[in-house]
């Protein structure tokens, strides 16, 4: 709970003007808690020049949790297919900067059928340890059956942290985990890190339809529990010199128990670049006025062999489809090279963009918010500047 120490109060008035949720107010020259309204984010303590506010740790009489005992910082591995994700190494590499913040071990659990010869992998990757769980049975993903062993695993090792990957798998089953655990889950993290006072770990995500960011915490219960969309973090480099200890957990009968029966597993084939994967996004906004300009989207994309994006604007228009569409309701992005043409940089989009190595912003308005985050802008209409740079190209290239 939030503290106030009435020596070191000076009645100033910073934490309540710093309060977002008018939790705080300065009566008789000191500071007042409505611990009714207070949601311990912390703002307050951050702000108090005097330092006179405190999040005391306090045990969950909910759930019996005492937050010390939990100690390690957990990455659910996703393997598919024949093939690691790569959303677990970008989840490794900000799992090993927390368990260095922590000063705790990095563990990754990896789960399924012929897993075993991939746990290196992930010690090369930052991993501490590797749970491996292998077993014939877990060829096909069964949401109950991975739910109910990361959850036995969990209650048994203890670790204050649990982080996984926001795709179709993760999504499915984490839920799970945190509901048996009886902890809380922050969806769709863009931002993780610790605030080493208390250990708490603050995962900042998109809120209100996206209109501003939040940062939440969980304070009175364990695991602390994230899953982060794919392509917002940054793998580490594999060292083949990093060692680390590989354990091989045998699962029970009851947890291999399912209600689920996998009849068939079709793989789509897509057709073109997949723009998550793309080197190059060429992305198209509300500001290209009209479907037929964007036939000069495609025709910078087809140069410089982009993937092509959009804004919501433009899908909802149904200028481009919906699979083109970047945000947080859209595909996250992290190519070398973002180009958005009349796109003004609303933070539901630039969610999907900010892990792109460099960004080039187009747009008639000097004020965009995206020229914020652009790393080169040019102010101007779409309309002229894509023909002229695509026939700067085509005479670059001899086209």
């Amino acid at each position: 709970m939030l503290t106030v120490d009435l020596e070191k109060c000076i009645g100033c008035g910073e934490c309540e003007d710093a309060c977002s949720f008018g939790a705080i107010e300065v009566k008789e020259d000191k500071a007042v808690v409505d611990l009714d309204k207070c949601t311990m984010c912390g703002t307050c303590v951050d702000t108090c020049p005097e330092g006179a506010l405190e999040l005391a740790k306090q045990e969950s009489e909910a759930s019996g949790i005492n937050p010390d005992e939990w100690r390690g910082v957990w990455v659910t591995a996703e393997y598919r297919f024949g093939h690691t994700a790569p959303v677990t190494f970008e989840l490794l590499g900000k799992g090993r900067e927390l368990a260095n913040d922590l000063s705790v071990p990095l563990t990754a659990v990896l789960i399924g059928s012929g897993v075993r010869q991939h746990a290196q992998e992930l010690v090369e990757r930052g991993a501490d340890r590797v749970l491996v769980v292998d077993h014939p049975e877990l060829e096909q993903f069964r949401d109950d059956v991975f739910a109910r062993i990361v959850s036995g695993l969990a209650r048994r090792e203890k670790p204050e942290i649990i982080l996984a990957g926001a795709t179709a798998m993760g999504r499915s089953y984490i839920p799970q985990v945190a509901t048996m655990l009886e902890t809380g889950l922050t969806a769709d993290c863009t931002e993780l890190e610790v605030r080493k006072e208390d250990r708490s770990l603050l995962q900042t995500r998109p809120a209100f339809g996206g209109n501003l960011l939040a940062t939440i915490v969980c304070p009175n219960h364990r695991p602390q529990m994230s899953t982060v969309r794919p392509h917002v973090l940054k793998a580490l480099e594999p060292d083949a010199s990093r060692q680390g200890e590989i354990v091989e957990i045998t699962p029970t009968d009851e947890e291999l128990s399912s209600r689920l029966k996998i009849v068939e597993s079709v793989m789509e084939k897509a057709e073109g670049p997949g723009l998550a994967d793309s080197d190059i996004v060429v992305a198209a906004g509300r500001g290209m006025e009209s479907e037929k300009n964007m036939a000069l989207i495609h025709e910078l994309a087809e140069l410089l062999e982009a993937g092509v994006g959009a804004s919501r604007a433009v899908t909802d228009a149904e200028w481009l489809p919906h699979r083109t569409q970047i945000g947080q309701t859209g595909v996250t992005v992290s190519p070398k090279l973002y180009m958005g043409f009349g796109i003004s940089g609303a933070i539901q989009h630039v969610v999907g963009i900010q892990g792109a190595d460099m960004i080039v912003a187009v747009n008639k308005d000097p004020e965009a918010p995206i020229f914020d985050l652009a790393t080169y802008g040019i102010v101007g209409d779409v309309k002229t500047i894509l023909p002229l740079l695509i026939k700067k190209i085509k005479k670059e290239r001899g086209v």
